[in-house]
């Protein structure tokens, strides 16, 4: 490919497809269905691309494919960091097929979460992601493909889900704080599905073996402001604990700034460990243990997902677990005796 001087005008698909040595129509199918096309004939054309500095004009594509080539992404608080990893691996593979994301955050709530669907779905999206506890009505009949990622309250039979394995991963935090030597154990969990998961792996786990953890927060929000109060009443009703576990990393956050008002610190007087395994839990400052969620592979299976139905597969619901992974760090040890 010969070397070419920048345009005074802004390029367009023609002038790409004469740099590149091919019409325009396989310039449009690069930019649509790049894995319809050889791959010298990609890179020339992506090459092309990245030389003129062509920008498609997205409103010209959804007039010749009838596809706006954006997907919708509905979640419910943009506070919980869970949702930058998600985000993250579906942009990973939507961007491989020429799709943007694009994000409405909601607050709680059923009518607040379909209202910010429907906004969506007035954009025309291709397709809808939701990262929220959708209700019964959000998912009935929704006219473009739809994905639920993460486990959600209510979400029908006939719904794909793409999830960690909640369960085991609540288990597998028990099985740590238990081989460590714990036994008196508190749990800060919350109202939504994830967490409900998250808890009933957590408590059968402790169970087997014969340990009652103390559990709160079972119809509140988890947040770091419901950690904090959660975690103060456990210290305060049950100041013999020795671990808690946090049913997210934010809340384990909160829990932290109850065990400092009260004088005591991690792990030496209280371990504390969380979940998602997040930028929060990675931090030098704070070198959390946690249950790594690994959300972005979550994302590249709900992104994967949601391609397939837009490509037209009629297979039945899919329900696909993401297995977790246990990161020791810091603040989990051995109870003092």
């Amino acid at each position: 490919m010969s070397a070419s001087k920048p345009l005074a005008r802004r390029p367009t698909i023609y002038d790409v497809a004469k740099l590149a040595g091919v019409s325009p129509s396989l310039v449009s199918l690069v930019l649509q269905n790049p894995g319809k096309v050889s791959d010298k004939r990609r890179d020339a054309v992506r090459t092309a691309i990245t030389e003129l500095g062509y920008r498609p004009s997205r409103a010209a594509t959804t007039l010749a494919s009838s596809r706006t080539k954006s997907i919708g992404l509905v979640i419910d608080d943009y506070r919980n960091v869970w949702f930058v990893d998600l985000l993250r691996g579906l942009e990973s593979v939507l961007a491989e097929h020429g799709y943007q994301v694009t994000l409405a955050d909601s607050r709680p709530g059923e009518n607040r979460i379909k209202e910010a669907a429907d906004g969506l779905l007035a954009m025309h999206v291709d397709g809808l992601v939701i990262a929220a506890e959708p209700g019964a009505t959000v998912l009935s009949g929704t006219e473009v493909p739809t994905v639920v990622a993460g486990w959600r309250n209510g979400v029908p039979d006939d719904a794909d889900l793409i999830t960690n394995d909640d369960d085991g991963g609540g288990a597998m935090a028990a099985v740590h704080l238990l081989d460590l030597g714990h036994r008196r154990i508190g749990h800060l969990s919350g109202s939504g599905g994830a967490a409900a998961h998250r808890r009933a792996g957590f408590d059968a786990r402790l169970r087997q073996s014969g340990v009652k953890p103390l559990i709160v927060g079972e119809e509140g929000g988890t947040t770091e402001e419901d950690g904090y109060a959660s975690a103060c009443w456990l210290l305060d009703h049950h100041p013999d604990i020795t671990a808690i576990f946090a049913a997210n990393d934010t809340m384990a956050l909160g829990a932290f700034g109850a065990i400092k008002a009260r004088g005591l610190v991690a792990p030496s007087d209280i371990s504390v460990m969380g979940y998602d395994n997040s930028a929060l839990a990675k931090s030098r400052y704070l070198e959390l243990t946690s249950v790594d969620n690994r959300s972005d592979v979550v994302g590249m299976g709900v992104a994967q997902s949601l391609l397939a139905r837009i490509q037209g597969s009629t297979v039945g619901a899919q329900r696909k677990l993401i297995q977790p992974a246990l990161v020791v760090r810091r603040t989990t040890a051995a109870p003092r005796s």
